[in-house]
């Protein structure tokens, strides 16, 4: 059985890379969404197992997305990985206070993108 991720970024090429990088584990299924309310609405009827959000989108951001998550009780229990350029000890702090299972820098190494959210699986 695939492991489903969602991956949520506002920039198309973006997203595109993600789902390249991630496709290369043929035990990944990706879908990717490019809005707060997009991603509330697919990790609804879609439960995937791991949702990696960017922080940084126009209308509804990142922890506000994690907020909406959370308040559901569809997905309350999928667990969040951010993706930000944002990575200074103490932001990182702040989204794992949030409930955030981890950050991932962005820019990301597209060959380590898969082998990362294995690891964010395996916990």
């Amino acid at each position: 059985m695939s492991v489903r991720i969602l991956y949520v970024d506002d920039e198309a090429d973006i997203r595109e890379v993600a789902a390249m990088s991630l496709e290369l584990d043929p035990g990944l299924e990706v879908r990717t969404c490019s809005s707060g309310s997009e991603a509330i609405a697919v990790a609804a009827e879609w439960k995937p197992s791991l949702i990696l959000l960017d922080v940084m989108m126009p209308g509804m951001d990142g922890p506000t997305t994690f907020a909406n998550l959370r308040q559901q009780a569809e997905t309350a229990d999928i667990p969040v990985v951010f993706i930000t350029a944002r990575t200074q000890a103490q932001e990182v702090e702040g989204f794992k206070a949030l409930g955030a299972q981890g950050v991932i820098a962005k820019p990301f190494d597209p060959m380590s993108l898969a082998p990362t959210v294995r690891e964010y699986l395996a916990r």
